[in-house]
């Protein structure tokens, strides 16, 4: 593709992340001149929480969230099983990155108050090293913690306070499942492969790369979809989307950013 075709090629943004997390930057990346495809990769189901074998924030020193919708998971099933009880006020929490934490105060049930510990906003990445970097400053460690997440996912974290003689309850919130994606949205997919439009993708987890993968094997575009771009919110998810042929005399478009929206829409907008 010459230089004045690619100039002309039109800017396709595919967001991947679940449901309800994407309008905002399709906003901003429309803006901008980008076509934003929304496409979830997965999809959050909550997992029943029976009031009887529901872990209670008062009963640890410290509660870590994964993500944000670990967060939102775990107070729904508070709410539930107690209704409007307070967060206990010794109790902390901990996120993954500001975005996490800022999100906690947002929801009903949480105490405006809480201690909330988490990278800062220029820390060089936003994961669970980044956590336990922020954990290690502490005086000491908490004795226990409680681990919310989903069923499937990095235990990184755990292990590691496990290692270091803390008691930690692991607790699963929800089960991230492979979207439907509908016979309108392969359409556009098809279409985009067709006229040799070469969209990038946002990707934000393993599972989420994987559930994106089968559907485009199933659908007969995994040829196209080596052709894409990618932005990833860790350089972990660099190995879960596909490599360069060899020899290839172009590559596609990798870029690793955190995972807020002003460093993707930056990442996008930089490609």
């Amino acid at each position: 593709m010459g230089k004045a075709a690619a100039a002309q090629a039109p800017r396709v943004a595919v967001l991947t992340r679940p449901a309800g997390r994407n309008e905002a930057l399709a906003g901003r990346l429309h803006a901008a001149g980008w076509t934003a495809f929304i496409l979830p990769a997965l999809e959050i189901h909550p997992l029943p929480a029976p009031a009887a074998s529901l872990p209670r924030p008062a009963d640890y020193d410290m509660v870590v969230f994964v993500s944000g919708n670990a967060a939102r998971q775990y107070l729904d099933q508070l709410r539930q099983a107690d209704g409007a009880v307070a967060w206990p006020a010794h109790v902390a929490a901990a996120t993954v990155g500001p975005a996490s934490a800022a999100g906690l105060f947002e929801l009903p049930g949480f105490g405006a108050n809480t201690t909330v510990l988490h990278p800062g906003e220029h820390a060089a990445s936003h994961d669970s090293e980044a956590l336990w970097d922020v954990l290690c400053g502490l005086p000491q460690l908490p004795r226990r913690v409680l681990l919310v997440r989903g069923t499937q996912g990095r235990d990184w974290l755990g292990d590691q306070l496990q290692a270091h003689g803390v008691a930690v309850t692991r607790h699963a919130a929800y089960q991230r499942c492979p979207a439907h994606w509908d016979a309108s949205q392969l359409a556009t997919l098809q279409r985009w492969a067709a006229d040799g439009v070469a969209p990038c993708w946002l990707i934000t987890s393993g599972e989420g790369a994987d559930a994106v993968r089968d559907a485009l094997q199933a659908a007969g575009l995994a040829p196209w979809w080596a052709d894409c771009g990618f932005v990833l919110t860790h350089p972990s998810l660099a190995r879960r989307v596909p490599q360069p042929a060899p020899g290839k005399a172009t590559q596609a478009m990798v870029k690793i950013c955190l995972p807020n929206d002003e460093s993707i829409f930056q990442a996008f907008v930089a490609a």
